[in-house]
């Protein structure tokens, strides 16, 4: 058969790599998901991959089979491509997150769904497909025995920072409700043997390489047992590991010789309200400064995930994070908006209060509920605006001091130079403007205290 496997964007992400200037490169990695499900289709297929940021759909070739990767965000141009596919006669598969979320909804638009992950599941839908007799669900499984070669010859290696990008672990053992990882891996944790690890990254020709792992420090046995077996390959690296490492000086010194050059760790918020409610711990921010001072003794840059529009977050939350980043020293920030996403707790406890059910609305940009202290205008103008202030080039500048100042900081400090660029650069890219809802509330506060000139004017000739 031959096979189209495709990875779908709309709105502003549509060919948003194929642009000349800040074309979100930085941003996009190679493709795992899908290579893994073409590294567990037999080699008598024919496939071709598809990222619809940096290409676009082949319309003018016929396929015998269509499969796409679905999460919330892009849930309705999957649907649309199902529709077009299907109006040719071509079967679609869809799986991912958001069809193990939402069977019903996603099975009026596909001809199969595989819920959960593909492992198993692929082979056996494959197989009756030729037959011609594709079910409608097929369940798959985690397993721990992933390909040791994934087919990057066809992933059109320009359009990313990295084609090297591999796992070593799936699933993460936190219980955060805003979070579809829990839901979708049952809330376990699964290993892969640390010698399948190696012999995959002794293949990659590149230094440099990503874990794309939920959390790979989780197992302190195992992340030791990994960083002395990859040693010796004498390559860089980045993952997304927990700030409480920071406590631990021999696992940060075997991160360092490993070759660990950068770190993504889930702040969320410095609200203990916040995270509370999440069902997260929290750290006072004296403790997550010393941490990033760690981090960065060891060579290490260290990108923050945020989170707003936690009930506990008032209009003052974004001008009070601002502040904290800039004194405990991080390096690089993803910030978001709270998104209850389909298949988490999140979204069943605040189902009640979402007033926008547009899937595309769900790339953690958009506000689709109402909070709690400020209106969806202030949550998303004030996204916009911590954004646009941690990547001003006063701040950058100001960084790029710090970086070359802590060990290995001149080796290291072009990871998050080109971040900050990046992110910098998406500014103008998707037009973001944004506004401090503390500033406009004081401002509003004082107005109506003090009055405009031409109110004061008046009551002096009403006086008068």
């Amino acid at each position: 058969m031959k096979i189209c496997l495709i990875s779908p964007a709309s709105g502003r992400w549509k060919g948003l790599g194929k642009k000349k200037f800040f074309n979100g490169k930085t941003f996009r990695f190679s493709q795992l998901s899908l290579l893994s499900v073409a590294a567990l289709t037999p080699e008598k297929h024919e496939l071709k991959l598809i990222d619809e940021q940096i290409e676009d759909v082949p319309w003018d070739e016929d396929f015998d089979l269509v499969g796409i990767t679905v999460m919330t965000a892009t849930a309705p141009r999957s649907y649309e491509l199902c529709t077009m596919f299907r109006k040719r006669n071509i079967p679609v598969v869809l799986g991912g997150f958001h069809p193990t979320f939402n069977i019903e909804e996603a099975g009026r638009y596909a001809d199969s769904i595989v819920v959960g992950p593909a492992n198993r599941a692929w082979q056996e839908l494959l197989t009756d497909a030729e037959n011609g007799q594709l079910k409608k669900l097929y369940h798959g499984v985690v397993d721990e025995k992933a390909p040791l070669k994934l087919p990057k010859h066809l992933l059109k290696k320009s359009g990313y920072l990295s084609p090297h990008t591999t796992y070593a672990t799936l699933g993460c053992l936190n219980k955060c409700s805003f979070c579809s990882i829990t839901s979708f891996y049952g809330g376990k944790r699964y290993q892969r043997p640390v010698e399948h690890v190696v012999a995959e990254l002794g293949s990659f020709k590149a230094k440099f390489f990503m874990f794309i792992d939920d959390n790979l420090t989780q197992d302190r046995e195992y992340i030791v047992s990994l960083l002395k077996a990859i040693r010796p390959l004498k390559k860089k690296w980045v993952t997304q590991a927990s700030i409480e490492i920071t406590d631990d000086d021999e696992l940060l010194a075997l991160l360092q010789q490993s070759g660990c050059a950068g770190v993504f760790v889930g702040l969320e918020s410095f609200s203990e309200d916040a995270l509370c409610s999440q069902n997260k711990t929290i750290k006072q921010p004296k403790y997550y400064e010393q941490a990033v001072r760690k981090f960065h003794q060891y060579g290490m840059f260290v990108e923050a995930g945020l989170i707003f529009g936690f009930d506990s977050d008032a209009k003052d939350v974004f001008e009070t994070t601002l502040h904290i980043l800039d004194r405990i020293g991080i390096d690089v920030i993803q910030a978001s908006i709270l998104t209850p996403l389909p298949g988490t707790t999140l979204f069943n406890e605040m189902k009640d209060r979402i007033v926008d059910f547009n899937w595309a609305h769900y790339d953690y940009k958009f506000a689709v509920f109402n909070p709690a202290l400020m209106s969806r205008d202030d949550l998303k103008g004030g996204l916009e605006w911590i954004n646009k202030r941690f990547y001003s080039p006063r701040r950058i500048v100001k960084r790029i001091f710090r970086w070359l100042s802590f060990p290995s900081g001149y080796k290291n400090m072009y990871f998050p130079l080109f971040l900050n660029i990046a992110y910098w650069g998406r500014q103008f890219q998707f037009r973001v403007k944004g506004y401090n809802p503390a500033a406009v509330k004081r401002k509003e506060k004082h107005n109506k205290k003090s009055g405009t000139m031409w109110d004061q004017f008046r009551d002096y000739r009403k006086t008068g």
